[in-house]
């Protein structure tokens, strides 16, 4: 018996598609749940590949087979390292040079100076967000310590949160207005919270994780100001700031936003932000960096010593950094190579949104809001009756049941999301749309085969 029998479509009450499609263990699964965009059919990047290959092994270097930049930044990232070699541990909080060549971009996207001692290098932005989380993690006359946190979240939060021992407490993004923060609901989430936790810090996704939501100027100073109100640490996760595709539509940071609001503000508001590889599809690489603004030197020290468990971050992740950080020039010769792939990439992406917002869309008990940034859709999907009721028995959630049984008669992975509210069975559903186009293409038919089988073979639904 496989592990998916208990919930497949041979359990009573549930029949499966009739339509002749084949069993899932005779089709290759399709991730569209975890956002490796590698694994999903997109290519790397070939000038930080080429990069990465003279590091590792330096006699590369020597035949003259990469263009000339490419071998001008290899030597470069080889001074850096001790002893020439990507095999030698770093500092803690990473090595020196990289933190510099992120200071440098932060200071240029943002037109507001970054010091490379306030920038922390870790093995993934979920690293230095779990060290920034247990920092504030403890208990005041007997109370918990409490994050607000968008709901939905990103997949891995509430796990996170729950490791530290930190209280979730949810705020719900307004879907009337595709998704976006409301402040009121803050305040309220802030007040309720209060009763059985001590709120220190309120959680962002901007651009939104999973709902592809980018936040206007407008938004963010509302939520500064109620920060600066509340007495809450910033935690913004601004990973997903290159993939911003929506017409009229643009990434601005946290940072740049404090700053032009100046005083008091500016000089008071604690902010932790985030960003990794993962963005450029380098997710195995294992390396991110937060900056910390307005934080005290003393709790940056212990930032450091906590990283310090880590031994470093894997040097390979911390050279993608940089080069994702300060990609090739106008004028050098990966310039045109590179320049042509990322815009494959973004491409590809505002195409799969459309794309599979159209399909979606024309499926019967389906709605899906386009997303204008970020890598993932958030679908919403009335589950036929048969489903619920199988669930209820069982204990679990209908969402993850129907993702169960896609999973097993079509071998289609997606990630259950929240659920909509009445009537029962009414869920959301994470899909990332980061993947090659003929395999979203493959993906989507076969949801459709299964979602429309579904509905014919239970008429009574």
């Amino acid at each position: 018996m496989t592990s998916l029998e208990h919930v497949s479509c041979r359990v009573r009450g549930i029949r499966g598609p009739t339509n002749g499609t084949k069993d899932a263990s005779q089709k290759n699964v399709i991730d569209l749940s975890s956002g490796d965009s590698q694994k999903a059919g997109l290519r790397p990047l070939s000038f930080i590949r080429q990069v990465l290959a003279g590091c590792v092994y330096p006699p590369l270097l020597e035949d003259r087979t990469f263009p000339v930049d490419v071998r001008q930044r290899s030597e470069t990232l080889l001074d850096a390292c001790e002893e020439r070699s990507v095999g030698s541990y770093t500092d803690s909080s990473g090595l020196d040079h990289v933190r510099h060549s992120i200071a440098e971009f932060i200071t240029s996207r943002d037109g507001v100076p970054c010091s490379a001692s306030n920038v922390f290098i870790s093995g993934g932005s979920q690293r230095a967000l779990m060290v920034m989380v247990k920092l504030l993690a403890g208990t005041e006359w007997d109370f918990p310590t409490g994050v607000l946190t968008p709901m939905p979240p990103p997949l891995t939060l509430p796990m996170l949160l729950d490791e530290a021992g930190v209280s979730l407490e949810p705020y719900r993004l307004n879907k009337d207005h595709k998704w976006a923060v409301n402040v009121d609901e803050l305040y309220r989430t802030l007040t309720t919270a209060r009763w059985r936790c001590k709120p220190r810090a309120i959680f962002i996704s901007n651009p939104s994780n999973p709902t592809g939501h980018v936040q206007s100027r407008k938004s963010i100073q509302e939520v500064i100001r109620f920060a600066a109100a509340a007495g809450l640490l910033l935690l913004v996760d601004e990973v997903y700031q290159e993939y911003v595709f929506g017409d009229g539509v643009e990434f601005i940071s946290y940072k740049k936003i404090l700053f032009e609001m100046g005083p008091p503000y500016s000089d008071t508001v604690e902010m932790a932000s985030f960003y990794s590889i993962s963005s450029i599809g380098e997710c195995g690489l294992r390396a991110g960096f937060m900056e910390l603004v307005n934080i005290d030197p003393r709790v940056m020290h212990f930032v450091d010593t906590m990283l310090c468990t880590d031994i470093s971050t894997p040097v390979m992740g911390q050279l993608a950094l940089d080069l994702m950080v300060k990609p090739p020039k106008p004028g050098d010769a990966s310039y045109h190579t590179y320049t042509e792939e990322k815009k494959h990439v973004e491409n590809t992406l505002k195409w799969n949104c459309w794309r599979a917002c159209e399909v979606l869309n024309n499926l019967p008990g389906v709605s899906c809001e386009s997303a204008v940034g970020g890598v993932y859709l958030y679908p919403c999907v009335n589950v036929p009756v048969a489903v619920v009721t199988q669930a209820e028995e069982r204990e679990v959630e209908a969402g993850a049941l129907y993702c169960d049984l896609l999973m097993e008669e079509q071998a289609v992975l997606i990630g259950p999301g929240c659920s909509c509210g009445p009537p029962a069975g009414t869920c959301h559903f994470r899909l990332c749309i980061l993947v090659s186009s003929d395999i979203l293409e493959e993906a989507l038919s076969r949801i459709q085969n299964f979602h429309r089988g579904l509905l014919e073979s239970n008429p009574e639904m």
